[in-house]
């Protein structure tokens, strides 16, 4: 790890096949520098010397037969096996279920929009943040079997939200996203008119000043990384 004191340093494990939105909202909401890697290139970090590690969203299922998809799959789960916090976001989320054991399906169905989550147990990751709270989500897979030993943080209809196993953490929902994101996500949905139209009325100002409320969990994860490399040194 680098020293005890000083900026976090994270890798970037950008899944999004390219897509410009999405390391400008990592790079806005994570407190650390960040050294990027297109997962869907097959660039993957060298070694595990991070605070933390970052995976994040996909247009990619992660049981699809794509040739970047194990060793992501693979890398997760060595830096999980090193005790390097992790944090995987939506696509990522499934990617550290899978990785320390769990399992993902496809729902046969879409969430997307605003919608409510519901935390289940208190965690270091959701302080400061209400019981039940506004995120953008955007998935047709869920987690539908959590890792062995790992704790089920938040869900609501459509399945699990987040969980937590050993220094890995994963949120189904995307709290890094803006409006404009949320936006250009809907539009691209191979979805029925009526129901793009639907969510593209629900992304308003009020929608996203309540999801904001969610960005707090990025800043609860870099404490939580300095605390793991803070014990580490001591």
């Amino acid at each position: 790890m680098t020293q005890e004191t000083g900026t976090l340093r994270f890798a970037l494990l950008d899944a999004s096949h390219g897509d410009t939105n999405t390391r400008r909202n990592f790079r806005r909401e994570l407190d650390a520098d960040l050294a990027e890697f297109d997962a869907t290139e097959s660039e993957l970090p060298s070694h595990f010397d991070f605070d933390g590690v970052v995976v994040t969203g996909s247009r990619a299922s992660v049981y699809w037969d794509e040739e970047w998809i194990p060793p992501l799959v693979d890398y997760v789960a060595d830096a999980a096996d090193r005790d390097v916090p992790i944090l995987g976001v939506c696509y990522g989320h499934q990617v550290v279920a899978e990785a320390l054991g769990g399992r993902v399906e496809d729902m046969g169905e879409y969430e997307i929009g605003y919608r409510e989550v519901s935390r289940t147990t208190e965690s270091e990751l959701f302080e400061g943040i209400d019981e039940t709270f506004t995120v953008f989500t955007t998935h047709s897979d869920a987690v539908t079997e959590l890792p062995a030993g790992a704790e089920l943080l938040a869900e609501n209809d459509y399945g699990v939200h987040a969980f937590r196993k050993g220094h890995a953490w994963g949120v189904q929902f995307h709290p890094e996203y803006d409006t404009d994101t949320a936006e250009a996500v809907t539009k691209g949905k191979d979805l029925p008119d009526e129901r793009i139209q639907s969510v593209l009325d629900g992304i308003t100002a009020e929608n996203y000043d309540a999801a904001c409320e969610a960005k707090r969990l990025f800043d609860n994860f870099a404490a939580y990384a300095r605390r793991v490399r803070m014990d580490a040194a001591a």
